[in-house]
């Protein structure tokens, strides 16, 4: 594969995503919602998703484009401490339905984020986060994985590459704080 086609793949990839805007709409009504009734938002991913949890974290507590409130979002990835503890002692499969079952309050959104939708430790924090009870939004690639049945909404970019589903991750995350920062500001 040549540099030339991996932005044609990218492209098409981002073309076919722009169907997701409805469930873009959708999810980030549920955030808002949730933000403006005193709740907060929950993030998760494993690697490159885990990133993408901190990025969206980082856009809604700091701001995205425009000076506003801060919004109430934690990034269940970004405490080494808690992580390694909790894996030490409970197994890496706990990591995040741990962290959900400390500080996920009812209300409360939990973005799970897995390129698969079947990491382990991702659908453990979904199952917790459900129980609580928290609204769950998948975002995935490929068929969704077995994070799709736990989500009361799920994105999933249609597209089988990591890199291309990770890509248009960021593009969502991207959509949701700008979405989202229009309505604390407004």
């Amino acid at each position: 594969m040549n540099i030339l086609s991996i932005f044609d793949e990218h492209n098409a990839v981002m073309r076919d995503a722009a169907g997701l805007a409805p469930l873009l709409e959708e999810a980030a009504g549920l955030m808002q919602a949730c933000l403006a009734s005193g709740h907060k938002v929950l993030a998760c991913g494993n690697g490159g998703s885990a990133a993408a949890a901190q990025h969206f974290v980082a856009e809604l507590v700091c701001r995205f484009c425009d000076d506003r409130r801060a919004l109430a979002a934690v990034a269940l990835t970004s405490d080494t401490m808690t992580l390694t503890a909790i894996g030490n002692d409970y197994g890496y499969d706990h990591v995040f339905g741990r962290q959900v079952e400390a500080i996920a309050a009812p209300g409360d959104v939990l973005l799970a984020i897995s390129t698969s939708g079947n990491s382990p430790n991702v659908l453990a924090a979904a199952k917790t986060a459900r129980s609580i009870p928290c609204k769950v939004i998948a975002m995935t690639g490929m068929d969704g994985g077995a994070l799709a049945s736990l989500a009361d909404l799920s994105l999933k970019v249609p597209s089988r590459v990591v890199a291309r589903i990770q890509e248009v991750h960021d593009v969502c995350i991207h959509a949701l704080a700008q979405t989202l920062e229009t309505h604390a500001a407004g």
